[in-house]
């Protein structure tokens, strides 16, 4: 019998020992061989971040969250995003921090069933990969929303 290991933090099955971050990187490298493939580049970050809430800080979960919410339900371009956070998410500017750090890290009140994740994306393939990455945002969208995630201020 194989011993299966799960993500600790998305709780995805490592199949065949492949872990999380192994897909991210796929990924990453898809829209690296095929540039037409970042038109999703800020859903693949955000879900994967999303996902592994301790590679953010509270804080930067909390943006995060905000973020799909503007992307998935209300539709805004990342590049509007970007126009209109410019002086938000400036180093030199930000009040905050976005990484996970000891001491700082980004958690869920409970466990959540993710229906889709990175390794779920890698296996519908490259020919794939942009509407994968786009369902893969809905369903974070939608099961932060049912898990009562979003809106949350209290990490």
């Amino acid at each position: 019998m194989q011993d299966v290991q799960i993500c600790p933090e998305c709780g995805a099955a490592w199949r065949d020992g492949i872990p999380c971050e192994a897909h991210f990187h796929q990924m990453l490298y898809w829209e690296n061989e095929f540039p037409d493939y970042g038109v999703v580049h800020h859903l693949t970050v955000l879900c994967y971040y999303l996902q592994h809430p301790s590679l953010y800080s509270p804080d930067g979960l909390r943006e995060g969250r905000r973020l799909l919410v503007e992307f998935v339900a209300n539709g805004v371009r990342p590049q509007d995003m970007r126009r209109r956070m410019r002086g938000q998410v400036d180093s030199s500017r930000r009040t905050f921090t976005i990484k996970g750090k000891d001491g700082a890290r980004g958690a869920y009140a409970h466990s959540i069933p993710w229906p889709m994740t990175a390794a779920d994306v890698v296996a519908q393939g490259a020919d794939h990969y942009v509407e994968s990455v786009r369902q893969w945002a809905r369903s974070a969208y939608e099961a932060l929303v049912a898990a009562g995630e979003m809106g949350r201020s209290d990490e």
